[in-house]
């Protein structure tokens, strides 16, 4: 029979592990077996860089953290898991376990399942998820599309200058000593 202190003790981490789901706009669950820890220490290298929490969780305790948020992942939380939170960009845990796994084939780190700004998604939509781009290349993307039209203008604009001035000069090239 375990000791108070010790039911004490992951109450807590179940509590912190149940406010930090709530908290997260995305949460991956990830089956990280067969990983060296080189490739770990890497692999945590990039959900740093991207604001994303990741840390090695215990089944049972992160069972009954789910449970309290109202999901159910029974059959997910099973044999070596790791949780990739994040408060950020809500496709940056699966992007960055995609991109990891397709660089290092061979390895068999997956997605188990996981939850997206409060939707329960499977292994397979979670995976699609690699396939985008990031937030800011999406921003990137529509901001250049934005710009295009108001470049193309001024060249435009440029053009007919240079037509009405005969050209422009060349510029000289400076002397040598």
């Amino acid at each position: 029979m375990p000791s108070a202190k010790v039911l004490e003790g992951k109450k807590a981490v179940v509590s912190d592990l149940s406010k930090k789901i709530q908290e997260s706009t995305s949460v991956v669950f990830v089956d990280y077996k067969g990983i060296t820890v080189a490739q770990d220490t890497e692999l945590r290298k990039q959900f740093r860089d991207a604001g994303v929490e990741y840390s090695v969780v215990k089944n049972t305790l992160t069972r009954f953290a789910t449970q309290q948020n109202g999901y159910d992942f029974d059959e997910v939380l099973n044999g070596t898991t790791a949780m990739a939170t994040t408060t950020g960009d809500p496709i940056a845990p699966a992007r960055i376990v995609c991109d990891f796994a397709k660089k290092n084939k061979g390895l068999k780190i997956a997605i188990k399942g996981g939850v997206v700004e409060g939707s329960v998604l499977s292994a397979d939509q979670l995976n699609s998820f690699g396939e985008l781009p990031s937030k800011a290349a999406l921003v990137a993307s529509v901001l250049g599309t934005f710009l295009a039209p108001i470049s193309s203008l001024a060249f435009v604009l440029d053009q007919i200058r240079e037509q009405k001035q005969g050209g422009a000069a060349a510029p000289e090239a400076p002397a040598e000593a």
